[in-house]
């Protein structure tokens, strides 16, 4: 899934972890382990079921988004009004993932034989994707995301992967396929003081100059601004 996720991403990032750990917990929700030890070490938890394959691979997709972000060290702390859009934007991270996880299971599985894996992998995945699409048909978010934004907005800018983040995921999921470099621009996220914690506007300029600064595609912060109608 890792590799699903970051073969032909540029890390960007100077504050990207130098190992991973990943740990499974039998109770809570996933993700990431803010340990303040000072180490280098983004630390993911997980929560599955046993032999739930399709679940720990988009648990880890969506945590190993918040590594992407730089949301991994001690001070990452999630906070409003800007959280539930990195968390959209992880989601999508996750869902590219498995799309890419499924198709190389079916092409070239790690284990032989076991091609067929590949199609449980995508079904996880859709069924998702169709509860996401079901959440965005409803809220309104298919038809003007600007108007979706300010009529929402007090809901939407909860600090959680809630259902209006959710529908959000996959319109960046479309960008993210649309146009790949997109996604090195999470890299380029939560680099200031206040991170998430900045209203949106001041949100989308900071991370635009981040990209800059890294010499990432701005494409992604740009065309988030277009879709809500932030000025």
């Amino acid at each position: 899934m890792r590799h699903a996720c970051l073969d032909g991403v540029r890390l960007l990032s100077d504050r990207q972890p130098t190992r991973l750990r990943v740990d499974e917990h039998t109770s809570g929700t996933p993700a990431i382990w803010l340990h303040p030890d000072g180490s280098s070490m983004a630390w993911i938890i997980v929560d599955i079921g046993e032999r739930d394959w399709s679940k720990l691979a988009y648990q880890f997709g969506h945590e190993l988004g918040h590594v992407l972000c730089n949301s991994w060290q001690a001070d990452a702390k999630p906070a409003p009004p800007c959280q539930w859009l990195e968390e959209a934007m992880v989601e999508a991270h996750s869902l590219r993932g498995l799309g890419r996880l499924a198709r190389s299971w079916k092409e070239t599985p790690p284990f032989a034989g076991d091609n067929a894996f590949g199609d449980a992998i995508a079904r996880y995945r859709q069924d998702i994707i169709d509860r996401y699409t079901a959440l965005a048909d409803s809220q309104g978010l298919t038809g003007d995301a600007a108007a979706w934004f300010a009529g929402n907005r007090g809901e939407i800018e909860t600090p959680a992967l809630n259902p209006f983040a959710q529908a959000m995921s996959l319109t960046i999921l479309a960008e993210y396929e649309r146009a790949p470099d997109c996604i090195e621009a999470l890299g380029a996220l939560n680099c200031w003081p206040g991170r998430t914690g900045i209203p949106i506007a001041e949100y989308l300029l900071k991370w635009e100059a981040s990209c800059g600064e890294l010499q990432a595609s701005p494409r992604l912060p740009i065309r988030l601004r277009q879709l809500l109608g932030i000025t």
